[in-house]
């Protein structure tokens, strides 16, 4: 992957919602692909958590100006929409088969071969962050590297795997109630975000319900018996030689399977970023936290933003314009792992 140094609008709220929607078919169903920026550029693929799609995944960080121009800078970006989970979807016919986390990944791989991209970087959060890894470990020569959200990579635990059929027959019998968008804004965000009878939810968490609302019931439980069902891929985890930068809230319910995540995967190649304060969608919850991190992680890719870009008063990428004392966890909220002494490594 080379560098790009074309120019990007500075409107990203135009850009963002500009994107091109495409509907692929696939041996397994149709996929909703949102396309945004430069199709000659090199590709970054997203997946969301269970019940999103990109416009409320992705939504806080692509909003983030520096974030999204760093993005926007040095890729095209494909936001795959779990299948049924896009914009006004339609709920998928009953008689159709309900898809494993293998069958999602593999449909991956027939969108890549439909925009004729050979390979990728990717973008994932929580399910998303496992059916991508998950692609990776399947297809490893068509991804370049992972920037994983709160991701999981085993089996679910008796605990988990018994809430989610809570949820998965709620979602079944009584459809998008009260219930279900408690457990998912449990599974999204922190308790400081979802407030309390003393503090008011925040627009954030009330614009997730809003967005929860949209979906059909029917689709989301067919991810959620997917993910349900998901094998334990951790011991294939060392096998992956692509880079890997992983966030993850201090306040996520999938905490310890990130960081059971980052023991398994090649410390050559890895490296972790808790947040503190933060439950799993760091995406939406706290984006500004991702793209110092985000940033070095793309230079040890070559790919750079030059000093007279519009949109930033600076060149977030030139290593002389970041202070040391913004990489301290005090001013960055952040519990840094070590990043740059990883991505100066050859891949």
């Amino acid at each position: 992957m080379g560098d790009s140094s074309d120019s990007v609008s500075v409107d990203m709220e135009s850009i963002y919602s500009g994107g091109k929607e495409y509907l692929v078919k696939t041996c397994y169903g149709a996929v909703s692909v949102t396309v945004v920026g430069d199709q000659e550029k090199p590709a970054l693929i997203t997946y969301p958590d269970l019940a999103l799609n990109h416009m409320f995944c992705f939504q806080g960080l692509m909003f983030c100006p520096e974030a999204c121009s760093l993005l926007l800078h040095n890729f095209c970006i494909y936001h795959i929409s779990p299948p049924g989970h896009e914009l006004g979807a339609a709920a998928i016919c009953p008689d159709d088969p309900v898809l494993s986390a293998d069958d999602l990944a593999d449909q991956i791989a027939e969108v890549l071969n439909y925009f004729g991209l050979s390979a990728v970087m990717c973008m994932g959060v929580t399910a998303g962050a496992y059916i991508l890894t998950l692609f990776a470990m399947k297809h490893r020569h068509r991804v370049h590297g992972l920037i994983l959200i709160s991701p999981i990579c085993t089996a679910p635990c008796w605990t988990e795997w018994l809430y989610n059929k809570v949820m998965s027959n709620l979602v079944y019998f009584y459809g998008m109630c009260g219930v279900v968008k408690e457990f998912l804004l449990k599974r999204y965000f922190s308790k400081e975000v979802r407030g309390c009878s003393q503090v008011p939810e925040s627009d954030l968490v009330q614009a997730c319900k809003r967005s929860l609302e949209e979906r059909q019931s029917s689709n989301v439980w067919r991810l959620l018996e997917a993910m349900n069902g998901r094998p334990d891929i951790s011991e294939g985890l060392r096998k992956l030689k692509c880079r890997s930068l992983i966030f993850v809230g201090d306040r996520s319910p999938f905490h310890s399977e990130a960081l059971h995540m980052t023991v398994k995967l090649d410390r050559r190649y890895s490296a972790l970023v808790e947040v503190q304060s933060c439950g799993s969608m760091v995406t939406e919850e706290q984006p500004d936290a991702m793209l110092i991190p985000m940033e070095y992680f793309l230079m040890g890719y070559g790919m750079y933003r030059p000093s007279h870009f519009s949109v930033s008063p600076r060149s977030p990428l030139s290593p002389s314009c970041i202070a040391p004392e913004l990489l301290s966890p005090e001013s960055m909220g952040l519990k840094l792992k070590p990043i740059k002494t990883r991505i100066s490594l050859e891949v």
